[in-house]
């Protein structure tokens, strides 16, 4: 029986995504839990496992395109099953999605691209500087390009006619946006051009750059967040960060013992350990910590889960494996979601002390500063000491400012004692 396969819901909220990359074709066997494709979003590239088993009929959405979620990608037949078997339970979907569109008609075409000109007023009246369009002739031939190509060349200001594609039959797909050279106009005034040491370049945004700012934008105005900051004495934690580091299969971080000591935190006050939803309040049977990763286009937070129950090596070992696939976008659909706290760390960057936004639905995050020296008091006697500022932002809807200070408390005292993270 012929099995179609539609576009899995990736990520909360997606309305579409695209075949960034076929991981099988057709005539291949596949079982179910084996990748499958590599689904883009405006939020991520992730891997998606198949859900069934067969052989591989039909791939009806080309790579570089896209479709919503819901529609047909691909079929699955058994065999004796032909073309015509999928055709049949394809039905009108079979169409839905073209395998190429022209992008350019054979003849050139002018493209309007606006660029502020200043146009000189009345004295009497303030200036108007009206958007002015100005014609940028593409090359003649026909360009052929995914859905998903030609939005990110519109928003991006690449003419699609000058770029060589690397798909299916030269198809330009979604790579070759990523390493063309975007469009940029200076601003020119009607008194004199303007030097190119002061030329403004217009960066038009990403899909994935404009979900973190909705994202945050709804976080930073919805919620009510509230701040508490700890200083750290490090000293101790840096000598056993050495001592594990000689004998651990992988090298141990000090952002590694931060995220083992959060959780180790939410086992001493559990009740922390929670999140807010409209109708109720979640209480967490593990710890699952979200880990802030920065990438080429923008932040991106993936899970590490049931922290209390991993060492240390293997704690660090998870995370380096995440921060890897979040670098070159290949993350699972399931290591984006969940989670109830996060943690951000510019130490790395010098950075001794901010405040970070909160990544709803979670109920917490820790912006982790530099350890640095500075003087201290320890048994009445002035010494210094290696200290690093956390400062925590939490949910008031869901934690109490009582509550996050004695978590807050926690995680100090696992810092300042670390052979309570190896226990």
């Amino acid at each position: 029986m012929v099995t179609i396969i539609r576009m899995p819901s990736v990520l909360a909220g997606a309305n579409e995504a695209a075949i960034a990359k076929w991981l099988v074709k057709p005539g291949d066997t596949i079982s179910e839990g084996s990748p499958f494709a590599e689904l883009e979003t405006e939020k991520a590239v992730v891997e998606y496992n198949a859900e069934v088993s067969g052989t591989i009929g039909r791939l009806v959405i080309p790579e570089g395109a896209s479709g919503e979620i819901g529609a047909p990608i691909a079929v699955l037949i058994e065999a004796g099953e032909t073309d015509a078997d999928i055709d049949a339970a394809l039905g009108d979907e079979g169409g839905a999605v073209p395998e190429a569109t022209p992008v350019a008609p054979a003849e050139p075409v002018a493209v309007a691209v606006p660029v502020a000109v200043a146009v000189p007023a009345p004295a009497s009246a303030p200036a108007v500087v009206p958007e002015v369009p100005v014609a940028v002739a593409s090359a003649g031939g026909r360009s052929f390009a995914s859905p998903i190509a030609r939005k990110l060349a519109r928003e991006r200001g690449i003419d699609i006619s000058t770029l060589q594609g690397t798909g299916p039959g030269g198809r330009i797909v979604r790579r070759d946006l990523d390493s063309a050279p975007v469009l940029s106009i200076p601003a020119v005034t009607s008194q004199a051009a303007v030097s190119a040491e002061q030329s403004s370049v217009e960066i038009p945004h990403t899909g994935m750059r404009k979900a973190i700012a909705r994202r945050l934008t709804e976080s930073k105005s919805t919620v009510p967040h509230f701040y508490l900051t700890t200083e750290c004495k490090v000293d101790a934690l840096l000598a056993l960060r050495e001592q594990i580091n000689a004998y651990s299969p992988v090298r141990v971080s000090v952002n590694d013992l931060v995220v083992k000591a959060a959780a180790m935190a939410f086992v001493d006050v559990p009740d922390a350990n929670v999140t807010w939803t409209d109708t109720a309040l979640i209480k967490h049977g593990t710890v699952d910590i979200s880990v802030a990763v920065s990438t080429d286009g923008g932040l991106v937070t993936p899970v590490v889960r049931n922290i209390t129950s991993k060492s240390v090596s293997a704690v660090s070992a998870e995370i380096k494996e995440l921060v890897g696939r979040a670098q070159d976008k290949r993350l699972k659909q399931d290591e984006l979601e969940g989670g109830s706290f996060s943690i951000s760390n510019l130490g790395m960057y010098g950075t001794l002390e901010f405040a970070a936004i909160l990544n709803p639905p979670q109920s917490g995050i820790l912006a982790v500063g530099a350890a640095k020296e500075q003087p201290v008091v320890l048994d009445g006697q002035l010494t210094v000491a290696k200290v690093m500022r956390c400062t925590l932002s939490a949910d008031h809807r869901a934690i109490d400012g009582a509550l996050a200070a004695q978590w807050l408390a926690a995680f100090t005292d696992r810092i300042e004692n670390p052979v309570s993270l190896l226990v």
